[in-house]
């Protein structure tokens, strides 16, 4: 499912990422956790392709696709179809109801309005949010915000989540639930999830915690 090898980060003359080898299966959720800069969110960042990789001894293979040989919109599509993000501020455009912020990678994926709103709907119903799809982002709650953020990731039906500090602005209720929800939905949809998280409950949870340090992981 997702393999890397060696992965080295710089930025300028920072050593962030110092050679990570990581190999995680299908269905398999995954949890990473480390003290701040231990390089989880640029690990993550490259393991979604929004970051690049530092240089060709670095090798990230998604889903059996050599990674670092897409550029562009090859790239873009493939992150489109194959990856969905779930972030901490859950990145909604309040300019656009709930329906419309799930609908917007399917819209980019060239999927049809009918489909894509049929797909949507039955992603916040799923969720238990149906009854808010009309509302903007101001007229939900942080844990509505959030699932929605999750049914947006969910929408193009990736095989892969990627998800950083997705419970770290959400109540104790609320972030309860939410990790709930993933062990959920890899159970329904067989999706994998890779999770950032300084939440050790949720960490815990996982079927394997990964520890970063200094820019490698030292246990998996």
């Amino acid at each position: 499912m997702i393999k890397a090898q060696n992965i080295h980060k710089y930025y300028d003359n920072l050593h962030v990422l110092k050679g990570v080898d990581l190999h995680i299966k299908k269905s398999e959720i995954v949890s990473i956790v480390g003290a701040s800069g231990a390089g989880k969110t640029t690990l993550l960042q490259i393991l979604g392709t929004l970051d690049s990789l530092h240089d060709s001894k670095s090798k990230l293979q998604i889903n059996g696709v050599n990674v670092g040989s897409l550029s562009g919109k090859k790239l873009a599509q493939f992150r489109n179809e194959n990856l969905g993000f779930i972030f901490q501020f859950h990145q909604l455009l309040p300019e656009f109801t709930a329906l419309e912020n799930v609908c917007i990678p399917a819209f980019i994926k060239n999927t049809s309005k009918d489909e894509a709103i049929k797909r949507a709907k039955e992603l916040l119903s799923f969720l238990g949010i149906s009854s808010r799809e009309d509302h903007k982002p101001n007229e939900l709650s942080g844990g509505e915000q959030q699932r929605v953020a999750v049914a947006r990731a969910l929408v193009n039906n990736p095989s892969i989540i990627l998800a950083d500090e997705p419970s770290g602005n959400l109540d104790t209720e609320s972030a309860e639930n939410l990790h709930n929800l993933f062990f959920k939905l890899r159970d329904e949809f067989g999706q994998t999830f890779v999770i950032v998280t300084h939440n050790e409950e949720l960490a815990n949870m996982a079927d394997r915690k990964l520890v970063m340090q200094n820019g490698l992981i030292i246990n998996q």
